[in-house]
């Protein structure tokens, strides 16, 4: 009889234990608003942005001769044109959590925007959106409901022109 319960509940422990290690990792990417699709219904917050423009100077990003790729060139040369609105956009690969960043402009400050998809989709999705004269605001209301998984990247695959 001691033994069946010394046994039952050794199985709980390692039960429980099993429970803590998976259900973090699960918090953390297994929503769809953890992967970057945030959808109505989902309690998961919005990552940081500001609501405004900066009144100070805003951080440069890298140059984009850092990098070989032409496709992170195209990145990098896009947020230095659209620092502005993209100081007020979330960015959903969540690295405000992960990386302290205020804002999506903090991505192309550092070299994490040249590592990560979501990043680099919701750079040219605002740029082209702010090319349609839209808002930073709106910009940002399409960024929440997803609309910059819907960017076209192959077009940013070569060069872009010149300013």
């Amino acid at each position: 009889m001691f033994r069946s319960r010394r046994l039952l509940g050794s199985a709980a422990l390692c039960g429980l234990a099993l429970a803590f290690a998976v259900l973090p990792e699960r918090a953390a990417s297994g929503s769809p608003a953890g992967q970057g699709t945030p959808q109505s219904g989902t309690t998961e917050p919005v990552p940081a942005y500001h609501n405004q423009a900066s009144p100070a100077a805003l951080p440069a990003t890298l140059n984009p001769d850092f990098f070989s790729d032409p496709f992170v060139q195209n990145a990098y040369t896009v947020a230095a044109r659209i620092k502005k609105t993209l100081y007020q956009q979330p960015c959903y690969c969540h690295c405000d959590r992960s990386q302290g960043h205020g804002s999506l402009l903090d991505c192309f400050a550092s070299k994490h925007g040249a590592g990560c998809n979501i990043c680099i989709s919701e750079d040219f999705y605002a740029y082209e959106q702010l090319r349609k004269g839209k808002t930073a605001a709106q910009i940002r209301a399409d960024i929440i409901r997803g609309d910059w998984q819907s960017v076209d990247l192959s077009k940013y695959q070569k060069p872009l022109p010149a300013k």
